[in-house]
């Protein structure tokens, strides 16, 4: 197999890998001497036996049958929880492997188990797959690619039954749709549709933000919280003592989730890890992650944008979560380390992202740098998770998909944009973007697609980020929950023809596609000229991720 082969064979699993551990591992491996010489040995040992199997067949001459029962016996095994168990688990499974290679042919199926239980505790899967190609006997090889392909088969195929989870009353399906001036030719579309009867104003579900970013011009100025975006009264906020946002927070509730998400390895000198991970923090070190930390916040304020914090926390957010899966319950501390939103599976926060429309955007080579180095001095080999591909993705994908938070009618203080229409940084928000307070990602919602007449909408009646998907109409079991992006109320003095396309701009310099809903197609005998030119420019920008 080629390197790419191997690296997209193994993908699923790789954004899976536990972030926290993988430092540790790192730390292990450039600082334990014993460590690094018991890592060549085993290497050493199954390049040894790789010349005696190599004769054995090219094939691995496995049933089908009997590889998808392996696999689900180690799927149910315990897998070791502390990184000191992870280690010991992970050379006693090489160990085993090469012992069993020595066997013979008869032994290859065993000796593969060994080395994919390795690697399910493996804090860089990519990486141990390419020594495992150069260095496990071809046949053994084969196998363990084998299972790794069918686990990631299965998980790519699986998640769509975890997710949403079904008391959401909502589900994913994937239609076809006919593609523009090519009659005979479909794509694949994914929709979110009612799994039950929904009466006209009536709920449909509520989500929980996965992170959320404040507008701006607020931050800093203690009338939102920074973490669930409520109204509060600046006298009566909760600060934390150290915070390059000089953020502001309604509760000590919502200041230990913001800490335990993203707030303490973005934005303040607090350890990202627990206790119980913790190394000590060397004073160089401390000065470097402040300087890298200033950086980012200066950044953030000289461009106002809310993407590249909500990429930044969405990372953090991941750190979090796979930090909390490795400490015993009750012991973590980390309060606020919510699990991933299924219904079972073992998936994570990227699995949600990886899936969504996103915008084909690239970010600036400051912009990634600045990110990298604050993960980086946080917690380092973290800035690996950054790369630029990765970054462009991440960016694009909060571009496409955050929804706006308003409370009421929204508010009527937020500056006019300076920027060009089309530079403008948009969000979902039947409002307007400029009625919002700050953005949300949310995993469910991102799928609702838009409509200029919507089924349902976004509403903040808690007063909070916490978003209620209501009904407009009655919608029948199978129907599509549809949501505006953008306000799409016809104006005072506005003529139907003006109202349907200055929405339709928007759309486009937006989220760049043009809207085909009922409501358009109704509204116009054909596109006007100018409305033609002002789509086409940005037309065919946006990329869909329609996989299964």
């Amino acid at each position: 197999m080629t390197k790419t082969t191997t690296m997209l064979a193994v993908a699923g699993i790789a954004v899976g890998s536990l972030v926290a551990y993988a430092v540790y591992f790192d730390y292990k491996r450039r600082t334990d001497a014993n460590f690094r010489k018991q890592l060549r040995k085993d290497k050493k040992r199954v390049a040894k036996n790789q010349a005696s199997s190599e004769a054995s067949a090219s094939s691995s001459g496995v049933d089908v049958d009997e590889l998808k029962h392996a696999l689900e016996t180690v799927r149910q095994e315990e897998v070791p929880t502390t990184p000191e168990e992870k280690e010991k688990y992970f050379m006693a499974q090489v160990g085993m492997g090469e012992q069993l290679c020595a066997k013979g042919p008869t032994f290859n199926l065993a000796a593969a188990l060994c080395f994919y239980r390795a690697l399910r505790v493996y804090p860089s899967p990519v990486e141990l797959i390419v020594i495992y190609e150069r260095t496990v006997p071809p046949p053994v090889f084969q196998i363990v690619m084998q299972l790794t392909n069918m686990d990631v088969k299965e998980r790519v195929e699986g998640y769509y039954d975890c997710f949403p989870p079904k008391a959401m009353n909502v589900a994913v399906k994937t239609i076809e749709v006919p593609v523009k001036d090519q009659p005979e030719a479909f794509t694949k579309k994914k929709i979110l549709v009612c799994t039950k009867d929904i009466e006209a104003g009536e709920l449909i579900y509520k989500e929980e933000a996965i992170v959320t970013a404040l507008d701006s011009d607020l931050q800093g100025k203690g009338t939102h919280c920074n973490h669930c975006l409520r109204s509060l009264d600046p006298s009566n906020a909760v600060r934390p003592e150290s915070d390059r946002l000089d953020s502001a927070y309604c509760s000590t509730e919502c200041l230990d989730k913001a800490k335990t998400h993203s707030q303490s390895l973005l934005f303040s000198l607090d350890s990202p890890l627990p206790a119980l991970l913790a190394p000590a923090i060397p004073p160089a070190a401390r000065a470097a992650r402040d300087e890298a930390q200033q950086a980012f916040a200066d950044y953030l304020k000289k461009h106002g944008k809310a993407a590249p914090q909500l990429v930044a926390r969405f990372i953090a957010r991941q750190v979090s979560a796979e930090t909390a899966k490795m400490i015993p319950p009750g012991l973590s501390g980390m309060k606020g380390a919510e699990p991933v939103l299924t219904d079972g599976g073992d998936y994570t926060l990227y699995d949600h992202l990886e899936r969504l429309r996103y915008l084909d955007v690239t970010p600036s080579e400051e912009e990634t740098k600045i990110l990298r180095e604050v993960l980086q001095h946080a917690l380092p080999g973290l800035e690996q998770f950054v790369t630029e591909e990765r970054h462009a993705t991440y960016l694009g994908g909060m571009s496409y998909n955050a929804f706006g938070v308003y409370f009421g009618e929204g508010r009527d203080d937020k500056p006019e944009p300076t920027e060009r229409p089309e530079d403008v940084e948009k969000s979902r928000t039947p409002l307007g973007t400029q009625k919002q307070v700050g953005v949300g990602f949310y995993a469910v919602s991102s799928y609702l697609n838009h409509s200029c007449m919507p089924s349902a909408r976004p509403s903040f009646d808690e007063g909070t980020a916490g978003l209620h998907l209501i009904a407009n109409r009655p919608l029948k079991a199978g129907d599509e929950v549809t949501v505006a992006y953008v306000d799409v109320t016809q104006k005072e003095g506005e003529s139907v023809d003006e109202s349907r396309r200055r929405r339709r701009i928007e759309l486009v310099r937006g989220w760049r596609f043009a809207c085909t809903c009922e409501r358009c197609a109704q509204e116009s005998n054909g596109i006007d000229e100018e409305s033609a030119k002002d789509e086409s420019k940005v037309s065919d920008a946006v990329k869909r991720v329609e996989g299964a």
